[in-house]
C-alpha cells in the first residue's frame, strides 16, 4: 500500500468516525425523586433524594451536586428559604441532606447534577409537604 493511499484510508475513517453520534444519554433521562413526599415540621429534617436513569430505572450513583435550593415557591413565598446540607449516603443513587423546616407547607427543593460522561444538567423541582 503506498503512503498516499494510507494516508486517504486513515483520513476517510476518521471523518466516518467523526460524522457518528456517540450513544450518550441527555439530562432528560434522568430525574432525582423524593424518597418521602412529605416530612415531620423541625429543626435538622433529612430529605433524602433518588436519582435515577429513566431509560432503565437504575439507580444513578457518583453524580456531583452542584446546586441546591429549598424555599416555600409552592404557598407564594419563594423568598422564605432554608439551607441545605449534603449528607454522606451509603446507598448508591440516594442523595440526602439535613434541613430545617420551621414552617409547615409546601416546600419546593430545587437540585442540579451532572453525570460524569453524560451530556447536559439534570435539574428537578421537587415538591415536599412539611407537616405539623
Amino acid at each position: 500500500m503506498t503512503p498516499e493511499l494510507t494516508f486517504g484510508a486513515a483520513v476517510f475513517t476518521l471523518a466516518l468516525l467523526a460524522a457518528t453520534p456517540l450513544a450518550m444519554a441527555d439530562a432528560a433521562d434522568f430525574e432525582f425523586r423524593l424518597l418521602e413526599p412529605s416530612v415531620q415540621q423541625g429543626d435538622d429534617v433529612s430529605v433524602a433524594v433518588r436519582l435515577i436513569d429513566r431509560r432503565s430505572g437504575s439507580p444513578v450513583a457518583d453524580a456531583v451536586i452542584f446546586a441546591t435550593r429549598m424555599d416555600m415557591a409552592p404557598d407564594e413565598m419563594e423568598s422564605m428559604t432554608t439551607p441545605l446540607v449534603a449528607v454522606l449516603s451509603t446507598v448508591p443513587g440516594i442523595y440526602n441532606f439535613r434541613t430545617n423546616l420551621v414552617m409547615e407547607g409546601s416546600w419546593r427543593l430545587s437540585i442540579a447534577a451532572k453525570i460524569q460522561g453524560e451530556v447536559g444538567t439534570v435539574e428537578n423541582r421537587l415538591i415536599l409537604k412539611v407537616v405539623p
